[in-house]
């Protein structure tokens, strides 16, 4: 079999469906006409989405942020691929993965909105920014900038570049509840120097959902010359934007998360021109200059994860992304607008619809995160993650397109009798 017949096979084993595909189908053109704020009310119509999750039963799971586990036709996709490379074995390895690695990222860089030469797919977000962090050229005394909300693996990593290169690292916290854009923007702007050369930011705040203004960030911090990196973990396929309008520097997503790929995939952006600042986690052969490629360098890799990206860009295609975005939303406010101000209840989210999207947080006065947790999972069924530090105590919550209305009540009657509301 020629290398071009068999990509062409691959491809076609990708693309098989099954019977509940055509259903699905079906069930779009139904609502195809309509507003996509509109299905997002429609029970019946995220009913049937939700047939295609095998769910475990033993639980309500508001904890999708983590890993937003595959739906079923994703799933069975993703299992051809693991058969197909093992039956290929070699043969596959040393002809096709790397033009299918470079299909996938093209894919990838079309949704994104980015040129196909400023993005590569990596292993997740931890590895994207950290790669940027550590990689960059720095100079004892440069100055970084972040803040105290952002992941911790990446916090930890500037330390690491504070240990090795004599960085300084300046610390923000932002507000749970600012009174507008300006108020973030300046809060970023307050720490910059003429020694400042990075600014990291979350696209998407992961303990509280909060949405950062980060094209107002980018534009304030390019006119004091440094470079933006941004933490795209939980933003990507989650709600709507291109990234050459944000006009970061750099960005980081994982696929595992809301593009609901299988566990091992992610993305790096770079600009154009900014690939030879960043030294490579691995080293790479002789490239052309400025050429992306040669941060991509990971040895041998779980191929067939990069194969089912296409199966998880289609479904999220198939699903839309409006709709998504306005399900996910609804479902955030749909349980928390039922308790924000009530009782000893304290939602840790802005409450103005632009600033967040499916996920929120949420306390009650006098409990802690962990203790509310427990609660919820031991005596309600329900099972959340306890945040408890950065100014943030309470439980996200991380519904997915398969929640129900239902289960959220199960959530809110649940909030109220131990916020006493």
């Amino acid at each position: 079999m020629d290398k071009r017949s068999f990509l062409k096979n691959l491809t076609l084993i990708g693309l098989s469906v099954s019977p509940s595909v055509s259903a699905l189908d079906q069930l779009l053109q139904h609502v195809s006409h309509l507003p996509a704020d509109e299905v997002a009310k429609d029970e019946d119509f995220w009913a049937k989405i939700r047939s295609g999750y095998k769910l475990k039963p033993d639980y309500i799971n508001l904890e999708n942020g983590y890993y937003c586990f595959l739906p079923q036709e994703t799933l069975e996709n993703y299992i051809n691929h693991v058969r197909e490379v093992n039956y290929q074995g070699s043969y596959y390895m040393r002809t096709v993965q790397w033009d299918n690695k470079k299909a996938m990222a093209a894919k990838l860089a079309e949704l994104a909105g980015c040129d196909k030469e400023e993005l590569i797919i990596t292993r997740n977000t931890t590895e994207s920014l950290d790669m940027v962090i550590t990689g960059l050229h720095w100079k004892a005394g440069d100055e970084a900038v972040m803040a105290e909300q952002d992941y911790g693996a990446m916090l930890n990593q500037f330390k690491l570049a504070e240990r090795r290169y004599g960085i300084v690292n300046k610390m923000v916290s932002v507000p749970n509840h600012p009174t507008s854009d300006q108020e973030i923007v300046d809060l970023y702007a307050s720490a910059i120097t003429e020694k400042t050369r990075l600014l990291m930011v979350c696209h998407m705040i992961n303990i509280t959902g909060h949405i950062l203004p980060i094209r107002k960030i980018c534009d304030m911090a390019h006119s004091k010359g440094v470079q933006v990196l941004v933490d795209g973990a939980h933003a990507f396929a989650h709600f709507n934007y291109a990234i050459r309008d944000l006009d970061c520097d750099y960005y980081g997503t994982s696929l595992h998360k809301w593009l609901s790929v299988p566990l091992g995939a992610g993305f790096l952006y770079v600009k154009k021109g900014n690939a030879d600042k960043v030294w490579p986690l691995l080293a790479e052969g002789d490239m052309p200059p400025n050429d992306i490629g040669a941060l991509n360098h990971i040895g041998t890799h779980p191929v067939h994860t990069d194969l089912a990206i296409s199966n998880a860009i289609d479904y999220y295609l198939k699903i839309g992304r409006d709709r998504k975005e306005e399900r996910l939303r609804y479902l955030q406010r749909y349980w928390s607008d039922q308790v924000r101000g009530q009782g000893n209840i304290v939602v840790n989210t802005p409450e103005d619809p632009k600033l967040s999207c499916g996920i929120a947080n949420v306390g009650i006065k006098g409990m802690k995160p962990s203790e509310l947790a427990d609660t919820l999972m031991k005596k309600y069924k329900i099972y959340t993650v306890a945040i408890d530090g950065a100014n943030v105590h309470g439980c996200r919550i991380t519904p997915n397109l398969y929640t129900t209305s239902k289960e959220l009540d199960v959530f809110v009657k649940a909030l109220k009798e131990m916020g006493n509301a």
